[in-house]
């Protein structure tokens, strides 16, 4: 049954010319109202565009793509790279095959994420790409396996870049997962391999998917490795920030001042770790070992270069773009695990001995 203006108007007890200047952004309304009636948009799945509606699967030249946060280079570097396969990589000064690519900025909230996937629902978007780590929460795994569903049978291609597979959804036309276990563990092999036994760790957020793979794999590799050290004592969980690095590696050295080694959830962490051990006046890596997570650009370029785990960002965004446009067929059951490589620089040697 197609869901019309005046069924939204009822459920959100306001006349169908407020719904209108709500859905058309022509005309203040009160933020209250407006909140009621996008409520009863959602709750109704109703299409913007009237004729739309008997359009069945329609959907326009919009294409999607979630990211955490824009400014990081992890986001940036796989949102440009499916833009430019979105946006055709060589423009003939006419609109032909390629779509309209529209980066949304979630700033890390579940509700931001939800509430741009409702509008791209409203565009008919005919992709959607959701990059990054997942949010372990249940109630919004279930809200997202269920806007996704909407999403798919709308005719949405869905296309996860970096993040695992949605548990108990099949909308997902693919996901490319990156292999943040087995990077972890190689990086912390590496370490071990070293000589290091007391090694600190600065996670990410508790409640991702990339903390807790990440983190799995680092305590895997000092497990085979035989350490018994307490590794919930030795770990301090943070945002994917800079700031956050500062802040724990000095509550590391705070907990176990022989410290040899710092592991970092990402760079950008690492390169706080790396500024708090200068402040305390250690080398790196002469007095204690620091090792990152990602191998962004400027990875290399620090001093000492960074020791760590290589996801190839662009390869995954643009692979992400192509299948968000068909032009790429799905892998193996609709699933792809990219594998990370580790690159040992200089941030990383030896303990110092006595």
């Amino acid at each position: 049954m197609t869901v019309t203006l005046a069924d939204v108007a009822a459920r959100a007890r306001v006349s169908p010319a407020t719904v209108s200047r709500v859905l058309n952004g022509n005309y203040p309304v009160a933020a209250s109202t407006r909140e009621r009636v996008l409520r009863a948009v959602d709750e109704l799945d109703y299409v913007l565009n009237g004729p739309a509606s008997s359009l069945a699967a329609a959907t326009s030249d919009l294409v999607g793509i979630l990211v955490n946060d824009i400014a990081d280079p992890f986001f940036g570097i796989m949102a440009g790279a499916a833009q430019t396969e979105i946006g055709g990589q060589e423009g003939t000064g006419r609109a032909g095959g390629e779509k309209l690519a529209v980066v949304c900025n979630t700033n890390g909230s579940p509700e931001r994420e939800l509430t741009y996937l409702t509008l791209l629902q409203r565009q008919r978007a005919a992709a959607v790409v959701l990059t990054g780590g997942a949010l372990e929460d249940p109630g919004h795994i279930a809200a997202m396996a269920a806007k996704l569903a909407k999403l798919a049978d709308a005719g949405t291609r869905i296309v996860l870049c970096g993040r695992p597979p949605l548990p108990g959804s099949e909308s997902v036309a693919a996901a490319l997962a990156f292999d943040n276990r087995g990077g972890g563990r190689r990086l912390t092999e590496h370490l071990v391999t070293l000589g290091h036994r007391r090694i600190g760790y600065v996670a990410g957020p508790t409640e991702r998917t990339t903390t807790r793979h990440r983190l799995e794999g680092h305590r895997a590799a000092l497990a085979a490795a035989g350490v018994d050290e307490d590794q919930d004592r030795l770990t301090v969980h943070g945002p994917y920030a800079r700031r956050s690095g500062y802040e724990a590696t000095l509550e590391l050295l705070r907990r176990e001042p022989g410290l040899t080694a710092i592991v970092a959830a990402n760079d950008t962490v690492a390169l706080g770790a790396c500024a708090a051990l200068r402040d305390q006046g250690l080398r790196i890596p002469e007095d204690i070992s620091v090792a990152g997570f990602d191998d962004l650009p400027f990875s290399v370029d620090a001093v000492p270069a960074l020791t760590t785990v290589r996801l190839p960002l662009y390869e995954a965004g643009a692979r992400a773009g192509r299948l968000a446009m068909g032009n790429e067929a799905p892998p193996p059951g609709g699933i792809a695990t990219i594998p990370a490589e580790l690159m040992a620089r200089n941030s990383t040697a030896p303990p110092r001995k006595g």
